[in-house]
């Protein structure tokens, strides 16, 4: 009779245990922008695809809209492991302590998306991601948002329509000066608040890819958007490196070939979702879309770009020639 207890206990024990190895990995990702924007949809995608390529091993759990963590507390959350992925912007590292994250911020840096790649793609990008791990974060990839225009309740187009003017950025340095080069206020403010400060007044303006503006409802109460395209705005997909590096190597194997995926779409999607977002914006009828002549373009090249020697201290130099150096930059050239 005891025998047959015992291998009963034995055999619920190894039931329970096979159901315990049966249950997926969670992985909790969190990010402050709506599902229908280009990272939000990258997201998604990546949670499809790690589950498929997984077999169900893992479950990718996606928090959009700051409905988990806002951009302030998430970076925390994932160092203390509250949550497992993000995908920040590119400026939110400068407050870590990487500060050299911060030369994607310089204005009127990249002409282009294919410049932009060489740096992503190349050993700068890699570079960067490494200086994380110290932190406790492991680097996955970047993802495009796309190029940041400025908005505002009154006409833009020229430098000086901007001072005075109260722009929310978000917590950069770099962005802090390039308001300042304009005569404007900065103002940080997270992401999730924009839209009411500038219902408000809190603040007068923004900067913002087009996606951003438009699936936060941002256009209906800014009256003048300038396709200025004077920044980009990008993300690092980032994971808590404790929970990465103890994943088994399979998983970490299939999951990388699911980021590999999630970022071709990501890439691809950004510049067709803001694309289409700008049509959206001029059907609304609530915002006056103004594409800046090359001489207007050119005024703001020459008040943004010597940004790029004043942070030079800040962002570092080195980084910045490197930069200059893959993509054929020259400032002098203005």
């Amino acid at each position: 009779m005891k025998v047959s207890k015992l291998l009963v206990g034995l055999l619920v024990g190894a039931l329970s245990l096979t159901a315990y190895a049966q249950q997926p990995i969670v992985i909790k990702f969190s990010h402050v922008v709506a599902a229908d924007t280009p990272k939000g949809k990258a997201a998604e995608m990546f949670a499809k695809k790690a589950a498929e390529l997984t077999g169900g091993k893992v479950k990718v759990e996606v928090y959009a809209n700051s409905t988990l963590y806002k951009d302030k507390e998430e970076m925390e959350a994932l160092q203390l492991g509250a949550v497992q992925m993000l995908a920040p912007s590119l400026a939110k590292f400068g407050p870590l302590g990487v500060k050299e994250f911060e030369v994607f911020d310089l204005p009127f840096i990249f002409g282009s998306y294919d410049d932009l790649r060489k740096v992503t793609n190349g050993p700068v990008g890699k570079q960067l991601l490494s200086k994380l791990e110290p932190k406790g974060i492991r680097g996955l990839a970047y993802w495009d948002n796309g190029f940041k225009s400025f908005s505002l309740n009154s006409p833009i187009k020229s430098p000086a329509d901007l001072k005075g003017k109260k722009l929310r950025i978000q917590s950069s340095k770099v962005l802090e000066e390039e308001v300042r080069a304009l005569g404007g206020l900065p103002q940080v403010m997270a992401f999730s608040e924009v839209y009411q400060a500038l219902q408000t007044g809190v603040v007068d303006g923004t900067e913002n890819p087009i996606s951003n503006l438009y699936t936060q409802k941002m256009h209906e109460v800014q009256k003048h958007l300038t396709l200025t395209e004077h920044g980009y705005l990008g993300y690092a997909v980032i994971v808590n490196k404790k929970f990465w590096d103890g994943l088994p190597a399979d998983i970490r194997t299939q999951l990388g070939d699911a980021m590999e995926q999630a970022t071709r779409y990501a890439n691809q999607i950004a510049k067709v979702e803001n694309e289409s977002s700008l049509e959206a914006v001029k059907k609304s009828g609530k915002t006056t879309v103004y594409v800046p002549t090359k001489e207007e373009r050119l005024a703001f090249k020459k008040a943004l770009v010597p940004v790029h020697q004043k942070m030079e201290s800040r962002v570092g130099k080195e980084v910045i020639q490197a930069v200059y150096k893959d993509i054929g930059f020259k400032p002098d050239s203005l």
